[in-house]
């Protein structure tokens, strides 16, 4: 924090700057200005308030530090004691002295795991709340030092639908996302880095170990299975989300070209028309499209039949076919959301650009080559970014159309149109291979977000934001 983050008032109070990026240096400026109840609130959390008048502010602050440490000393400990050993009892039988058999169950890794990870968040939750006490303590004391009476409960809670509204109205989905999102990825993530699988281990009854990065070198090549079928279903799955973006972004590019050229009538009946596939659920058009293409389905029977064919194609049975017929079908599916977003930028193209260009004699090609399709990248490069990137997680189109297939000797548990994802998906839900499909989990992410990241910063649209303004 520099000089400028930290100012004197007359009254001699020390007005500090919360909106500073180092959290550290604002809680020792806070340590170091204080007085001895501020200080003390350092360890004693909503006393300056409450020797300050904020009666109701500083009970919560104090009966939430003794709500954490009951917490904690009851069951925090322990939680984080078992999340690192995973329990070492194993379930054992006995017979008893009726001649019977009896299970004595041993520890339960998984739910070890699980009540571990929550103790975390909590005392992350704990840590947050306990430096919005020691904010809170010095902002009394400054008020006090000020000749200021400090804000009451009443004056906060009004403060929550005015300048704080923001904080009210995010409270609730942010708790909603931390509890039905964040913690249940960190979970997963968590995962990865055991060896929890189905065959070996019978739900939570059984114990689980760390393993490490065992699963991660598995699945990138230091077990010949797991490498072999990794690679390969890597390398189709970008074939496959390149083709299957660039496909549906040219598509939808010549689609909105050709409806918005001038001369063409009834623009919006043409529209209306593509726009209507967009209205039927894309799972119920997948598997429609599943049932035509069939080997047996009326496509391949309408052709045998009127003796274009002597047999079936094999359009979901081979895997050139296959990987083929996915990208096609995707661009019927894909074009017209494509189609939309280009009409929309080409109609709000400036005018007098073309004006300009005519005028210097440009031609129809130069002018889509000099300005329409510049101005399309320019505008659309964050939108093809999150379409590839969606697309290398496209699960529904693979898995409604093929559900992986063919099936691939090679390949460990994937077929020859399988993306990592839908790979991903009959690994935990067919074969309870938890901790590599975990580990393959999070390599999608970090392929995803490093591919978005360094694509998006070198585009012009993040270099360049006025350059079509």
């Amino acid at each position: 924090m520099d000089d400028n983050n930290l100012q004197q008032t007359s009254s001699g109070a020390y007005k500090i700057d919360y909106e500073a990026d180092n959290i550290f240096s604002i809680i020792k400026q806070i340590f170091e200005h204080g007085d001895l109840f501020t200080k003390l609130s350092f360890l004693i959390m909503g006393l300056s308030n409450l020797v300050r008048g904020q009666i109701v502010k500083g009970l919560i602050f104090l009966c939430s530090e003794i709500t954490f440490f009951w917490f904690m000393f009851t069951s925090g400990f322990s939680n984080i004691a078992n999340f690192i050993t995973l329990g070492d009892k194993e379930p054992t039988t006995v017979i008893g002295s009726d001649g019977f058999e009896r299970k004595i169950p041993g520890d339960k890794s998984l739910p070890m795991l699980l009540f571990g990870v929550v103790t975390f968040a909590i005392i992350v939750g704990f840590v947050i709340l306990w430096k919005g006490n020691v904010k809170s303590a010095y902002l009394a004391q400054y008020d006090v030092e000020r000749g200021k009476r400090p804000k009451s409960i009443i004056r906060d809670i009004k403060d929550l639908f005015d300048v704080n509204l923001h904080k009210t109205m995010l409270f609730l989905p942010l708790i909603g996302i931390i509890a039905l999102t964040v913690s249940p990825l960190i979970f997963s993530i968590v995962i990865a880095f055991t060896n929890f699988n189905k065959s070996d281990h019978n739900g939570e009854m059984t114990l689980i170990d760390w393993v490490g990065f065992k699963n991660f070198g598995n699945v990138l090549g230091m077990s010949e299975k797991w490498g072999n079928s990794f690679w390969k279903v890597l390398l189709w799955t970008m074939a496959w989300a390149v083709f299957a973006t660039f496909t549906t972004y040219i598509g939808g590019m010549l689609l909105a070209m050709l409806i918005n050229r001038k001369g063409i009538k009834y623009k919006s009946i043409f529209r209306t028309m593509f726009v209507i596939s967009v209205a039927v659920p894309q799972f119920v058009t997948l598997l429609l499209i599943a049932k035509l293409f069939a080997v047996n389905g009326p496509i391949n029977t309408l052709l045998m039949e009127a003796g274009v064919l002597d047999e079936a194609l094999p359009f979901f049975t081979q895997a050139s076919w296959a990987r083929v017929m996915v990208v096609i079908i995707n661009v019927w599916v894909g074009v017209p959301y494509s189609m939309l977003i280009m009409t929309g930028i080409l109609m709000n193209i400036p005018a007098d650009l073309y004006e300009s260009a005519k005028i210097d004699g440009a031609n129809n090609k130069v002018m889509f080559f000099k300005i329409t399709l510049p101005y399309m990248i320019f505008v659309t490069t964050p939108n093809l970014i999150s379409s590839f990137i969606g697309n290398v997680n496209n699960f529904n189109v693979i898995y409604l159309l093929t559900g992986g297939a063919p099936d691939n000797p090679d390949l460990y548990y994937a077929g020859d149109t399988d993306l990592l994802v839908t790979w991903l998906y009959k690994l935990t839900k067919d074969q309870g291979l938890y901790g590599e499909a975990s580990a393959i989990g999070i390599l999608i992410f970090i392929i995803s977000a490093t591919f978005a990241l360094v694509t998006y910063r070198r585009s012009g649209a993040y270099k360049n934001e006025e350059e079509f303004q």
